[in-house]
């Protein structure tokens, strides 16, 4: 089910899962059918351990063995004169509770939860100390565990990582249930749906097929209806003419016969305008032209003091970073587990932390304009334009109305308090607000959270339009495919580099892993670095730190000449199959890597001279 935030989805959920009451019509399910609902806010009924949650999940199943347990002492009086029955329902009892995997529970909660990212320590644990995070994954994995017929999810991917929503998508594509499902991560419906409901202007539309091949039929549909109404609207004026003309005269008689056929037309066979969505007008500038390098970590730290902590006390360290640099224009996506240290990162390069080792080294005239996850930065007792103000005080009411008007805000919601809002609202005043910021370099942390699709599909057009650098966090993999060039992925204490988005960075470490398996059929000669033969002298700092950046330019040669050798098999490939838009697209692509290659030698023989 997809739609615009307050479209109805979550209503007509609930009311499906029997949380909520319809004001008219039928709901009715086959008989017998068990229905397993998940909302976005969860609540858990009692103090519960997490392996007791998820004990509990299975309440079907320890009904069933009660059943069967209570029945082994009739069928064991095989003289009974209702042992035959007695055994009849016996033999269905264990079918059922064998076929619901009454005999492997136990392993199938330890799957389910390590797959949604918790460890063998937290199953003692009481949900009650979870985070908010924690305890929607917690209640995803009692709702698996439930085995329902119909499946309801509520937004289950917020607070999934992208090692525990790849889990999902394969528990959910093996499932042999019926599942319907809100979200707004395109890949996810993708990967998982095979029809779509849309949900629009108190309507429900059905289309056959996934989210990107209902967008195709969308757009039919909405032309056709186009086409319709028009032909309609002329037929309309025509017959209205006709009616003017002649209604006086010697064929006011056929006149008035077609006044009545269009009177009964308008009553009964009236073609609506097809609507569209209001949709966000996002206007982004950087404003000042940063240095080609933007932004260099080198020899860096980020992480934490725990609290209590003396300052002798060692600190917890999250993320070592070195080598890595991002240069004018270039768009990275920030990958990694949740509690990886990604945010941490971020705030520490903005200033808001201060790094356990290292500086960030920011290139000439660059400025960072910053959007915080949580909203951190937006002040909750304000009303929307107080706070588009409080950025930009020489704003005046009127261009700051004009502004939220981009945003969707109209009339006298511009003075509703921000605390008051939903969360995909304060994300769009905190996207209002970066409008107004002067920065080259974004720097955005999780920023399609609570957003729409409409709504992330107009943030990534004005990224992808924007004339400077940005560093972003994100766990939606159709946004970051539209945008990153590159992608630093936070790993074992360590951030290291690919180059291209999301779905390069996956076919990149399979292939290493099908290298890492694969053994050589014969020995090879290593590949002949770009390096001088003589290493470069000297122990100084400096010298140290353009050694890593040497070393890190090579790698990074290495992985594009690569790319470039891919991407020429698939331009073949689609040449022969005469795919002439595939073919221009993977030209584009060729062309820009073979840009950045070239940028990167350059960069490679500055240093080594």
């Amino acid at each position: 089910m997809v739609g615009v935030n307050g479209a109805g989805k979550s209503t007509m959920l609930k009311i499906i899962g029997g949380l909520e009451s319809s004001d008219g019509g039928t709901l009715a399910f086959a008989r017998g059918t068990r229905v397993a609902y998940l909302a976005q806010e969860v609540r858990f009924a009692k103090d519960r351990t997490l392996w007791e949650e998820m004990e509990a999940a299975f309440a079907y199943l320890s009904e069933l063995q009660a059943e069967i347990s209570a029945l082994e002492p009739l069928i064991a009086d095989t003289a009974a004169a209702a042992w035959a029955d007695h055994m009849e329902r016996y033999g269905e009892l264990t079918q059922r509770f064998e076929h619901g995997g009454g005999y492997e529970i136990e392993q199938r909660i330890k799957r389910t939860l390590q797959g949604l990212g918790f460890s063998e320590t937290q199953y003692a644990q009481r949900l009650a100390r979870f985070s908010g995070g924690q305890k929607t994954r917690a209640a995803l994995a009692a709702t698996l565990l439930s085995d329902p017929d119909l499946l309801l999810l509520d937004e289950p991917t917020n607070h999934l990582d992208m090692q525990a929503l790849e889990w999902l998508e394969g528990f959910l594509n093996q499932w042999q249930g019926t599942l319907m499902v809100i979200s707004h991560d395109r890949y996810f419906l993708d990967r998982v749906t095979k029809r779509t409901f849309e949900v629009a202007f108190q309507k429900l539309e059905d289309y056959p097929a996934g989210y990107n091949k209902y967008l195709e039929l969308k757009a039919e549909r909405m032309e056709r209806r186009l086409k319709e109404f028009n032909a309609q609207q002329e037929f309309i004026a025509k017959t209205e003419d006709f009616i003017r003309r002649y209604g006086a005269g010697q064929r006011a008689a056929q006149a008035k016969g077609r006044e009545k056929r269009l009177d009964r037309l308008k009553r009964q066979s009236l073609v609506e305008r097809p609507q569209e969505q209001s949709k966000l007008k996002l206007y982004l500038d950087s404003g000042l032209r940063s240095g080609e390098m933007v932004l260099a970590l080198d020899n860096f730290v980020v992480g934490y003091r725990r609290e209590g902590q003396s300052a002798q006390d060692a600190p917890q360290v999250l993320l070592r970073a070195d080598g890595l640099e991002i240069h004018r224009g270039e768009r990275v996506a920030l990958l990694g587990p949740n509690g990886c240290g990604k945010t941490t990162l971020l705030r520490t390069l903005v200033d808001e932390l201060k790094p356990l080792q290292g500086q960030p080294r920011l290139g000439h005239q660059v400025h960072i304009g910053y959007y915080a996850q949580g909203h951190d930065q937006l002040n909750l007792n304000a009303t929307i334009i107080d706070e588009l103000q409080r950025i930009s005080p020489s704003l005046t009411n009127e261009r700051a109305r004009t502004l939220l008007g981009r945003f969707l805000f109209s009339g006298d919601d511009v003075f509703k308090r921000v605390g008051d809002l939903s969360g995909g609202e304060r994300s769009r005043v905190a996207l209002a607000q970066l409008t107004l910021l002067p920065g080259n370099l974004l720097v955005l942390d999780e920023p399609t959270n609570h957003l729409d699709i409409n709504a992330r599909e107009a943030l990534e057009g004005i990224l992808r339009e924007y004339p400077g650098s940005i560093l972003f966090v994100s766990h939606d993999r159709y946004f970051i495919d539209a945008l990153a060039d590159k992608v630093w992925v936070a790993e074992n204490g360590r951030l290291t580099q690919t180059i291209g988005n999301y779905t390069d960075h996956v076919e990149q470490v399979a292939r290493r892993k099908e290298q890492a398996v694969a053994p050589p059929a014969t020995a090879q000669r290593p590949p002949t670095p770009l390096t001088n033969a003589n290493p470069l002298a000297g122990s100084s700092n400096e010298d140290r730190q353009r050694k890593r950046r040497l070393a890190a330019l090579e790698a990074e040669v290495a992985l594009l000449e690569e790319e470039l050798v891919r991407l020429q098999q698939e331009i073949a490939n689609a040449s022969a199959a005469k795919n002439v838009k595939r073919v221009t697209e993977l030209g584009k692509q060729y062309a820009d890597l073979e840009t950045l290659l070239a940028r990167r030698y350059a960069d490679w023989e500055q240093l080594a001279a």
